[in-house]
C-alpha cells in the first residue's frame, strides 16, 4: 500500500474543498480543531498504509478525501454531544449507580438553577455582614427533620466515614463485626478506608454471628469506635445474629469511653415499610453519637454524605483539616436544602424515589398504554407483549425488596433483539432496557410521562 501514499491529499486542499465550510458552519467548530482533526485522520491513514493494515483497495485521491469527511463528520457529531447526556432509565431500577442514582425533585431542580446563575451566600452571614460558614446553612434543616444535636454534610458517604474514622480513631482501635465489614460499588471496603484513615480495625465474631460480648471483650483502653455497620447491600439469612444499635449504646455506657458510630449507607428519612431499613430519627434515639448515610439514596437527594450527632463531635469534625478537602459546593447543598424541605412540609410525594417506589401497577399501566399506543399509531414495524414482573430498588438499598411492575417485551419486524437493544442505548436520547430471556423489556415504574414522547420518537426513528 506505500504506493498509494502519494494519493493522500494535503491539508489544505481538504480546507478548501465546500464541505469543509460546511461542516465548519453547521456545527461551529474553530478552524484550530478542524485543521488538528484532519492532520490527525491524515497520520492514521497514513501509518494503516505504511503497516499494511489499510483496507480500502487502490485507494484514489477523491475516495480518499471521501474518507477523511466522512471521519470529519464523525468527530464534529461526538464533539457536539455533551459526555454527560440524558438517559431515559427503563431498567426499572430505581436508584441506578450507573445512572446517577436519585433523580431530583423539580423544586431541588428549580433551586439548583436559581443558585449556580447567580451569586449566593456560600460562605457569607448575611445578618452578621461578615464571613459565615457553608455548613450553617443547612445545618438547621437537618437537625429539625432528624433530632440530631448537629450534622454536616461532605461529598459523599465514602468521604463521611473517612473523615470520621480519621478525625476520630486515628491510630486508635475500631471495634466492627466480621459479618459487617461489607464491600460496596467500585470496591469500596470498609476496611480498606479504615486501613487509610489510619484507624486500627479490630474484627469480632464470625460472618454469620457476632454477639455483645464480642464487643466487651475486645474493648481495651486504646478503643475509640464501637462501629456498626448497616448491611444495606446484601442480607445474611439463617444462622445469624447480629449486635443492634441499642446494645452497643449500652455497652459503651457501662465502659463510659467508646463512642458509637452507625454507617447507615442508603439513609432512609422516610418509613417504607417494606424492607427493613432503619429509618434516620429512629436510629438517633437509640443514643448513637454519630452516624452517616448517602445524600442520593433513599433520601432522593443529590450526591453527599450527611453526618449527624453529638455538636462536640461534628465541631471536631468541621475544625479538621481533611473538612475542606471534602466539602460539597453550592449547587449541591441548594439540591440537598430543597429535598430536605419536602420532607420537612411533609410534601414527600415531590420526591421522584418515594413517588417511583409508590406507583401502583394501574399507574404504570396508563404509561404502558401510553407508549404503545403511540408507536402503533406511526408504525406498524414493532411488536409489543405486556408481562407481569418485578423491579428493584438498586443502588445498595433493600435488596430484598421487589415491587410489582409492567414490563413491555418489544420485537421488531427486521430487526433482533440484540440490535433493537443497541440502537436503543446508542442514540439520542439513549435509552437503557433490560435483557431477559434473550428479551428487550422496558419497565415502566422508571419510565416517568414527560419522557413518554420521546420515547416514542425514539422508537418510530429507530
Amino acid at each position: 500500500m506505500k504506493e498509494y501514499l502519494r494519493e493522500l491529499p494535503a491539508i489544505h486542499a481538504i480546507q478548501k474543498d465546500h464541505r469543509f465550510t460546511v461542516l465548519q458552519e453547521e456545527y461551529d467548530i474553530p478552524l484550530s480543531a478542524l485543521t488538528k482533526w484532519i492532520r490527525n485522520i491524515i497520520h492514521d491513514i497514513r501509518e494503516q498504509m505504511l503497516n499494511g493494515s489499510w483496507q480500502q483497495e487502490s485507494p484514489t485521491t477523491i475516495a480518499l478525501e471521501d474518507h477523511i469527511f466522512t471521519m470529519l463528520n464523525q468527530k464534529a457529531e461526538a464533539f457536539r454531544q455533551h459526555n454527560v447526556r440524558q438517559v431515559i432509565n427503563a431498567t426499572g431500577t430505581i436508584l441506578h449507580t450507573n445512572l446517577g442514582r436519585a433523580r431530583l425533585s423539580q423544586k431541588a431542580m428549580e433551586q439548583v438553577v436559581l443558585t449556580a446563575g447567580n451569586y449566593s451566600n456560600l460562605e457569607y452571614d448575611l445578618e452578621q455582614g461578615q464571613r459565615g460558614s457553608r455548613h450553617q446553612l443547612i445545618e438547621s434543616i437537618l437537625t429539625e427533620i432528624t433530632g440530631a444535636e448537629a450534622a454536616m454534610v461532605v461529598n459523599n458517604n465514602a468521604a463521611a466515614v473517612y473523615l470520621i474514622l480519621r478525625a476520630l480513631a486515628h491510630e486508635r482501635e475500631v471495634i466492627v463485626s466480621r459479618g459487617e465489614l461489607v464491600e460496596i460499588g467500585g470496591s469500596f471496603r470498609i476496611s480498606s478506608i479504615m486501613e487509610e484513615s489510619g484507624a486500627i480495625l479490630k474484627e469480632v465474631g464470625t460472618t454469620n454471628k457476632t454477639h455483645v460480648y464480642d464487643f466487651e471483650q475486645a474493648i481495651n483502653d486504646e478503643t475509640a469506635i464501637l462501629m456498626k455497620v448497616h448491611t444495606s447491600n446484601f442480607k445474611t439469612i439463617g444462622f445469624t445474629n447480629s449486635v443492634q444499635a441499642e446494645e452497643l449504646v449500652e455497652l459503651a455506657r457501662k465502659h463510659r469511653a467508646p463512642l458509637i458510630y452507625e454507617d447507615l449507607g442508603s439513609g432512609a428519612l422516610y418509613d417504607f415499610e417494606a424492607g427493613d431499613e432503619p429509618v434516620v430519627p429512629d436510629v438517633l434515639k437509640t443514643g448513637v453519637d454519630i452516624i452517616s448515610f448517602s445524600g442520593d439514596k433513599l433520601l432522593g437527594g443529590p450526591q453527599a454524605g450527611i453526618i449527624l450527632g453529638r455538636q462536640d463531635l461534628m465541631d471536631q469534625l468541621k475544625r479538621h483539616q481533611l473538612a475542606r478537602v471534602l466539602r460539597v459546593d453550592k449547587m449541591t447543598l441548594a439540591a440537598l436544602e430543597a429535598t430536605l424541605k419536602s420532607y420537612a412540609a411533609d410534601n414527600t410525594e415531590e420526591i421522584p424515589v418515594i413517588r417511583d417506589m409508590s406507583l401502583s401497577t394501574t399507574e404504570i399501566r396508563k404509561r404502558v398504554d401510553a407508549f404503545v399506543a403511540g408507536v402503533r399509531e406511526k408504525s406498524g414495524d414493532w411488536h409489543f407483549d405486556i408481562q407481569d414482573d418485578t423491579s428493584q430498588i438498586g443502588g445498595g438499598s433493600m435488596p430484598e425488596v421487589e415491587m410489582a411492575t409492567l414490563v413491555v417485551a418489544v420485537c421488531h419486524t427486521d430487526l433482533s433483539p440484540q440490535q433493537i437493544f443497541d440502537r436503543l442505548r446508542t442514540g439520542q436520547p439513549a435509552v437503557l432496557a433490560r435483557r431477559k430471556y434473550d428479551q428487550v423489556l422496558l419497565d415502566f415504574r422508571t419510565i416517568t410521562e414527560e419522557e413518554i414522547p420521546l420515547l416514542v420518537d425514539r422508537f418510530t426513528n429507530i
